[in-house]
C-alpha cells in the first residue's frame, strides 16, 4: 500500500507550495511513482508544476449524472474517465478534483471515486493530497489512514491556533493519522520571540509536534511569477534546503 501524505491548515498558508516541493523532494529521493491529488476546488497545484489541467473529477462527476455507455457499468465508466483525466509526468501523476457537486454533497459519484482511488493506489508508492481548508476530501477519497499529516500555518496567531485544532477535525472524520507535524511557513528572519513562544505553547497544549519553521523566500515568489515549475528550483536555495532537511526528518 502507498504511503499517504496530506496537507491541512487554513487557506493561504502555503499548502500548495509545500505540496509541489514534497513532490520535488520525493522525486529527488527516488520515492516514485507518486500520485499528487489537488483536492482544492480552486485548483492551482498544476501551475506550480507547470502543467495544464485537462478533465477534473468534478467534471466527471457531472457526467456521471447523465447517461453512460450501454456496455459499461457506472463504476467501470468512472474508472475509465479517472484514468483519462490523470496528468502524467516523469515520476508522478496529477489528479485534479476541481469544483464539487455542491456544498456537503456526498452523492453516489463519490462512492465510485472512492472505489477508483482504491484501485489507483496500487500503482503508486506515495499519494500526496493538497487539501482545501477543510478535510472532507480525505473521507471522500476513501483515505482513512494518513501516514503523514502536515498542518501548515503562516506566522500568525490565528494560523497557529487553527493548526493546533486539526487533531479534533481528524478525529471527527474518523481518520487514523499515524504521524502529524506542524509546519510554520514564511517566517521572517530572525523569527520574532513572541512567534516562537506562541508556536511552542500551541504545540505543547495540543500535542501537535513542530516539524519545522520555513523562512520567507524571494526565489519561490519569483518562480511563481515567472510561471516556472517548482520542480526546477535549485536545491541550494535556503528555503529548499530547509524544507528537504525537514522532510528527511519527518517523512520516514
Amino acid at each position: 500500500m502507498p504511503k499517504i501524505i496530506a496537507m491541512a491548515g487554513k487557506g493561504g498558508t502555503g499548502k500548495t507550495t509545500l505540496s509541489a516541493l514534497i513532490t520535488k523532494y520525493l522525486i529527488s529521493r527516488g520515492k516514485t511513482p507518486i500520485l499528487a491529488v489537488d483536492a482544492d476546488a480552486n485548483a492551482n497545484l498544476n501551475e506550480l508544476l507547470d502543467m495544464e489541467i485537462g478533465t477534473t473529477v468534478g467534471q466527471i462527476r457531472k457526467e456521471m449524472k447523465g447517461d453512460i455507455p450501454d456496455n459499461m457499468t457506472r463504476d467501470q465508466y468512472m474508472e475509465m474517465k479517472i484514468h483519462q483525466s490523470l496528468l502524467e509526468a516523469k515520476g508522478f501523476d496529477l489528479l485534479v478534483m476541481g469544483q464539487p457537486d455542491g456544498t456537503g454533497c456526498y452523492c453516489a459519484a463519490n462512492q465510485y471515486l472512492a472505489m477508483v482511488m482504491e484501485h489507483l493506489s496500487e500503482n503508486y508508492k506515495y499519494i500526496l493530497v493538497d487539501n482545501e481548508a477543510g478535510m472532507e476530501h480525505l473521507s471522500r477519497l476513501n483515505l482513512k489512514t494518513i501516514d503523514h499529516l502536515l498542518v501548515i500555518s503562516d506566522p500568525s496567531a490565528r494560523g497557529i491556533m487553527t493548526a493546533g485544532r486539526v487533531s479534533e477535525i481528524t478525529d471527527a472524520l474518523g481518520l487514523e493519522v499515524r504521524n502529524k507535524h506542524m509546519i510554520v511557513n514564511r517566517v521572517p528572519e530572525p523569527a520574532p520571540e513572541a512567534l516562537i513562544a506562541k508556536i511552542n505553547e500551541t504545540c505543547e497544549a495540543t500535542g501537535l509536534p513542530l516539524g519545522g519553521i520555513f523562512p520567507s523566500s524571494d526565489e519561490l515568489i519569483e518562480q511563481e511569477l515567472s510561471g516556472g515549475s517548482y520542480l526546477d528550483l535549485d536545491e541550494e536555495i535556503p528555503y529548499i534546503k530547509t524544507a528537504f532537511a525537514t522532510f528527511d526528518k519527518i517523512l520516514q
